[in-house]
């Protein structure tokens, strides 16, 4: 009992120590060091796994997030594929309440959402890297096939940028009379296509070249212009277009 109680006595030292220190059981010292150093120094101060800890922290306060966010990250393969998993994902993934998986989302949405503004305000061509940048972060991490429409009207401004059609890990339907019929009822002048490849090679398939043909051709008679098909990649895109396949 003697022994017990001197234990005891020994873990209230360390916790009184602790709280005289500035930390608290949940991690409050621990956090607000984190919060520091990202205050002065900016986003290169934390690692990737102390910036999704520090979110996670934000959203669940009185729990140790730093396991979790090891735990995600390497689930998801990095900071990319975090941020761009689904919310259903998320929650069977880490246990996540509604609020973290939120957290984890928002800052997605809120950096698209400033990559889009580019785009959205001045023609497209002339701001091709600003569109590229757009379509790696909403893309590149992706564990399935998105295929996507950028519609232009004859200033090349974006009327609309849409998801066409989501499938399994290496494909995912696409028809060209849907994509004219699109551009269409739109009163598009020109389009974009885009897709992604999960394998992380943007290398164009038979399949990638013969449709954008067919599209291409299709949407020449009816005076709608393909400026270019895109495939984004982990770390890098093509270019139909520049590669002479259009």
């Amino acid at each position: 009992m003697g022994r017990d109680q001197a234990q005891l006595r020994n873990f209230s030292s360390q916790v009184s120590l602790s709280l005289m220190n500035g930390e608290t059981t949940d991690g409050t010292g621990h956090r607000a060091r984190l919060r520091k150093r990202l205050i002065e120094g900016g986003g290169d101060a934390l690692l990737d796994h102390e910036l999704i800890e520090y979110l996670l922290a934000l959203a669940i306060p009185r729990r140790d997030t730093k396991p979790l966010a090891k735990k995600l990250l390497h689930e998801f393969g990095g900071i990319g594929g975090l941020l761009t998993a689904d919310g259903e994902s998320l929650a069977r993934s880490g246990g996540l309440s509604e609020t973290a998986v939120a957290a984890l989302k928002i800052v997605q949405a809120a950096t698209l959402r400033m990559l889009s503004d580019p785009i959205r305000n001045q023609p497209i061509l002339s701001n091709w890297q600003a569109l590229l940048d757009y379509l790696r972060v909403d893309m590149a991490a992706l564990t399935i096939e998105r295929v996507r429409v950028l519609h232009l009207n004859s200033r090349n401004m974006l009327i609309r940028d849409e998801v066409m059609s989501e499938g399994s890990i290496d494909q995912a339907a696409v028809y060209v009379r849907e994509v004219i019929r699109r551009a269409i009822d739109l009163g598009s002048v020109a389009i974009i296509l885009v897709h992604n490849h999960p394998s992380g090679d943007p290398s164009p398939s038979r399949a990638d070249i013969q449709l954008t043909k067919d599209i291409a051709e299709a949407g020449r008679r009816l005076g709608i212009v393909v400026h270019d098909h895109i495939i984004i990649g982990a770390d890098k895109h093509t270019s139909l277009r520049a590669a002479g396949l259009i």
